[in-house]
C-alpha cells in the first residue's frame, strides 16, 4: 500500500524514541505524544487522537497483565520467604565449597544464575552480596571478579532468557506476533551461548588476580574506601559503619548500603525490570540504587527460636525442590509424550499457581491465625512492586501496538469492518528492497538495535520495539521472527539489564562488591560483546 502521512509520523516516532533511549532519557512522554499524533494524523479527528492515547495503554495493559500478575506473585512469595529467613538459608550451604578463587567464582556464577532464573536478579544480588560474597572474597576471589560473575549470571544470562517467569519472551513475542514459547526457547539457547562465552572470557581475564585464601582478604575488602556514586573510584573517604541512604533520581530516598560499609549510590538511572528503585530490567522511570541487606557472619543463627528455625530450614528446601520439579515436568512435556506440553500462558499460569500456593503455605507456617492478613499484605506488596517495575512499559508498548494492524483498529476505534493500518509493517514492506538478504547481517542489525534500546539503562523497555521490528523484518529477510526477536532481546537485556551500562542495575552489583561501576562495565565489555556476537551467529545458523 502507499505510505500516508501517518506512516511517516509513526516512523518519526520510532526514530525519536530510539534517540531518547540513546540519550538515557525517559521514553514515556515521546511514546504517548507520538501515539496521539499518529492517531490524529491518520483519522483527522482530535477526539479519536485523544482516545487513542488511552486505548493504546489499555490494550497494552490487557495484553501484558499476565506478566504483571506473575511478577506480583513471585515477589509476594519472596516476601514470605524473607519473613521466614528461608531465602538466606537456601544459599548458605554453598559457602562451604568455596575453597579458592576458582571455586568461589564458579559457585557465585551458578548460584546467582539459579536464583535469578526463578526470582530475577533483584533478590539474588542482595542475597549473594550478604552471604556468599564475603566467603568468596575470603577464598581469594577479587571483588571485581566476583562482581563480573554475578553480573554475567544474573543481570545477563538469567534475565536475558527469563525462561521461568517469561516476562521478556512475553513482551518480545507479543510485539512480534509469534508464540511466547518459540521466543523463550530460542532466548534460552542464545543466553546460554552468550553467558558461556562471556564467563569463560571473564574468568581468563581475572584469574591472574586470584589470591591465596586468607582472612586478610576479607578484612581488606571490608576496609575498601567509599566509592561515592560508584561510577568512579574515590579514595578520600572513610567507609561508613552503617548503611546510608542514597538520594535517587526523582527525589525518593532508598536504602543503598550494606551493614558494615557498602557505599551509598546516587544515579540517574531508573526502575528496573525486576525491581523498582533498585534493579534491572525495565528501568525507564529514573531511579536506581543498590538494595540494602545486612551481612550475616558465618555461623550466625538466622532465627533464634527452635520451631522457627525448623520452619525456615524446611521452606529453604521445599521451595527449590518444588520449582525444580516444575521445571522437570515442563521438560518432560517438551521432549517426551509422558505429560502434556506446557508452554506460553500455561507455563506462566503454572509458575504463578505454584508461587501462590507456596506463599499461602509459608504465610500460614509463620503467622498461623494472622496469616490471612500477612498473606494479603504480601500480595499487595507484590502488585505494587510489579506496577512500579513494569508500569512504564505500558505506554511504550501502546505506541508500538498502534503500529501493528492486529491492534491499531481497536486503539483508534476504526470499527470491526474497517481495514486497520499496519504502520510498521507497511514501512518495512516499502523498504524491503533495501533490506540485505544475508541473514547474518539482519541478525547483527537486530542485535545492535536491541543494544541501542538498552542504553537508557533498561533491559525491557525496548522489547516492544525489537519485537515489532522482528515481526516486520523476519519475512522480508527470510528469517524466523521468533529468532530475530530473541536476538534483539539478547542485545536489549544484556546491555540495559545490567552488564554493559554503568547507570543500570550494574550499580547494585558494584555496590555490594564495592567496585566502581564504570570500571566493572569496562571489564565486562569484551566478554559480553564477544558472547553476543557468537550467540547471534549461532542463532542465525541454527534456527
Amino acid at each position: 500500500m502507499d505510505l500516508t502521512a501517518a506512516h511517516w509520523v509513526y516512523l518519526a516516532g520510532v526514530v525519536v524514541i530510539i534517540a531518547v533511549m540513546i540519550l538515557r532519557k525517559n521514553v514515556v512522554v515521546p511514546a504517548v505524544a507520538m501515539t496521539f499524533i499518529t492517531a490524529l494524523v491518520y483519522t483527522g479527528s482530535l477526539p479519536v487522537g485523544l482516545t487513542s492515547v488511552f486505548n493504546a495503554s489499555l490494550t497494552a495493559a490487557s495484553e501484558l497483565f499476565s506478566i504483571f500478575l506473575i511478577i506480583a506473585l513471585i515477589t509476594a512469595l519472596l516476601g514470605s520467604l524473607r519473613a521466614l529467613e528461608a531465602d538466606k538459608r537456601m544459599i548458605l550451604p554453598f559457602r562451604k565449597v568455596m575453597r579458592n578463587g576458582s571455586t568461589a567464582f564458579i559457585v557465585l556464577f551458578v548460584v546467582t544464575y539459579l536464583i535469578s532464573l526463578f526470582f530475577w536478579p533483584t533478590p539474588a544480588v542482595p542475597l549473594i552480596g550478604a552471604i556468599l560474597l564475603p566467603a568468596a572474597i575470603r577464598a581469594g576471589l577479587p571483588a571485581m571478579g566476583a562482581a563480573m560473575a554475578i553480573a554475567i549470571a544474573g543481570q545477563g544470562m538469567a534475565l536475558s532468557s527469563d525462561y521461568i517467569i517469561q516476562v521478556a519472551p512475553g513482551l518480545s513475542a507479543t510485539a512480534a506476533g509469534v508464540p511466547t514459547a518459540a521466543v523463550a526457547d530460542r532466548a534460552m539457547v542464545l543466553s546460554l551461548v552468550t553467558g558461556g562465552v562471556a564467563v569463560v572470557v571473564a574468568f581468563l581475564q581475572i584469574r591472574r588476580r586470584f589470591r591465596a585464601p586468607s582472612e586478610a582478604n576479607l578484612v581488606e575488602w571490608e576496609d575498601t574506601a567509599d566509592t561515592g556514586s560508584l561510577l568512579v573510584p574515590r579514595k578520600d573517604r572513610e567507609v561508613p559503619a552503617e548503611p546510608v541512604a542514597a538520594q535517587a533520581g526523582g527525589g525518593e530516598r532508598t536504602d543503598a548500603g550494606v551493614a558494615s560499609g557498602t557505599p551509598a549510590t546516587r544515579t540517574g538511572g531508573g526502575v528496573g525490570a525486576d525491581g523498582a528503585d533498585t534493579e534491572e530490567g525495565v528501568r525507564a522511570s529514573g531511579r536506581t540504587g543498590a538494595p540494602a541487606l545486612p551481612r550475616v557472619p558465618a555461623g550466625e543463627t538466622l532465627l533464634q527460636e527452635g520451631h522457627a528455625v525448623k520452619r525456615s530450614k524446611a521452606f529453604a528446601v521445599i521451595v527449590p525442590v518444588v520449582f525444580a520439579a516444575m521445571v522437570g515436568y515442563m521438560l518432560l512435556g517438551k521432549f517426551t509424550g509422558l505429560v502434556p506440553e506446557t508452554s506460553g500462558g500455561e507455563a506462566a499460569g503454572l509458575v504463578g499457581g505454584i508461587a501462590a500456593l507456596l506463599l499461602l503455605a509459608a504465610a500460614i507456617t509463620l503467622d498461623g491465625r494472622n496469616s490471612l492478613e500477612t498473606c494479603a499484605t504480601h500480595v499487595v506488596d507484590g502488585l505494587v512492586f510489579a506496577f512500579k517495575a513494569m508500569g512504564v512499559v505500558i505506554p511504550i508498548a501502546g505506541f508500538f501496538f498502534i503500529g501493528n494492524s492486529d491492534f491499531a483498529g481497536e486503539i483508534m476505534s476504526l470499527g470491526e469492518d474497517a481495514a486497520a493500518p499496519g504502520f510498521l509493517f507497511d514501512l518495512v514492506a516499502q523498504a524491503q528492497g533495501a533490506i540485505p538478504n544475508t541473514p547474518i547481517v539482519v541478525g547483527i542489525g537486530m542485535l545492535l538495535v536491541g543494544m541501542a534500546t538498552g542504553l537508557d539503562g533498561s533491559g525491557f523497555s525496548g522489547l516492544p520495539l525489537t519485537g515489532s521490528l522482528s515481526g516486520a523484518l523476519g519475512p522480508a529477510a527470510a528469517m524466523d521472527p521468533a529468532t530475530l526477536a530473541a536476538i534483539g532481546q539478547m542485545g536489549a537485556v544484556w546491555a540495559g539489564g545490567g552488564t554493559l551500562i554503568a547507570w543500570s542495575s550494574l550499580l547494585a552489583v558494584a555496590g555490594f562488591a564495592r567496585v566502581p561501576a564504570i570500571e566493572l562495565a569496562r571489564k565486562l565489555f569484551v566478554p559480553v560483546v564477544a558472547g553476543l556476537l557468537v550467540s547471534t551467529i549461532v542463532g542465525v545458523l541454527v534456527f
